[in-house]
């Protein structure tokens, strides 16, 4: 596997951001028309696919040298060339934005390894997911607090952080640990250099993200990665692409594709050069994580 180097792009908002804001002018102009027809066969016509994106990597994001990339980018562009559409046209947006800027035609397609989730499907269609994602800890080498769930860092009353707006404050909190006592940090950089100081004893993120931060730390490591537990129920997470509600049949056109390249592995090949791994492969369907 090679790993993924790009760095991490600035102030980036995660894809996992619990709640969805809804404010500013992409909101407002959220109740825009959307144009009613074969939307495939429009965007076929124009050549080009305009994908939003977060700026955040490993999943869509501007490398140093300017060009657009991410495993969601790379992905759409395979996809949309199968489909007919061989032009991708990124537009970058905070994360908040995304499914407002969708619904307001800002772009045609969220590409930003979006998780899927009841919320969020109330708003937008989603593709089945292309990736499913554990939990992982960032912790000191040789984890001297034994830090493998949540559960641990109750029990051990571990300094805890987190990103802000990630999903593992909910997790966290569901186990047991007082959201007031959270250190929030910017990402998993800023992460992995609280940890290494002392500064906090553990910093979560998904399984992804920690064992690429920590690939060249000697003084920290990642955990095995395992799922969170909220009302009893273990929660593995997926992430796929978002279309406006009117766009069914591109986003099962879009589906029929992404499954093909499923199963011959093609999926699996483009994501493996952002870190991915056969394990973050998946069946899950996006009905399921809309429950």
């Amino acid at each position: 596997m090679v790993p993924h180097t790009a760095p991490p792009a600035r102030h980036a908002i995660r894809r996992r951001t619990l709640l969805l804001g809804t404010g500013g002018a992409l909101a407002a102009a959220g109740c825009a028309r959307v144009p009613s027809g074969d939307s495939l066969a429009r965007l076929r016509s124009q050549g080009t696919v305009r994908l939003g994106i977060a700026g955040e990597v490993p999943y869509g994001y501007i490398d140093g040298q300017g060009e657009f990339t991410g495993e969601a980018p790379e992905l759409a562009k395979a996809v949309f060339q199968r489909l007919g559409v061989g032009g991708v046209q990124p537009v970058a947006t905070d994360f908040a934005s995304l499914i407002p800027g969708l619904n307001s035609q800002q772009f045609d397609v969220v590409s930003a390894g979006m998780y899927i989730n009841k919320e969020r499907c109330a708003q937008v269609l989603f593709s089945d997911p292309e990736y499913q994602m554990l939990d992982s800890f960032i912790v000191r080498k040789g984890n001297p607090k034994d830090l493998r769930g949540y559960e641990d860092v109750v029990r051990t009353k571990a300094k805890f952080a987190t990103g802000a707006g990630y999903a593992e404050i909910e997790y966290a909190v569901a186990a047991g640990y007082r959201e007031k006592d959270i250190v929030i940090l910017q990402d998993q950089v800023a992460g992995l250099n609280a940890v290494e100081s002392g500064r906090v004893d553990v910093f979560a993120g998904t399984a992804l993200t920690t064992r690429e931060v920590v690939r060249k730390s000697a003084r920290a490591e990642a955990t095995e990665p395992f799922a969170a537990v909220v009302d009893g129920k273990k929660r593995i997470d997926g992430g796929g692409f978002a279309f406006r509600p009117t766009d069914t049949e591109l986003r099962d056109a879009f589906n029929a594709e992404i499954h093909k390249m499923k199963k011959s592995g093609e999926l699996l090949r483009i994501l493996r050069r952002f870190g991915f791994t056969e394990s973050e492969m998946t069946e899950l369907t996006a009905k399921e994580l809309c429950r």
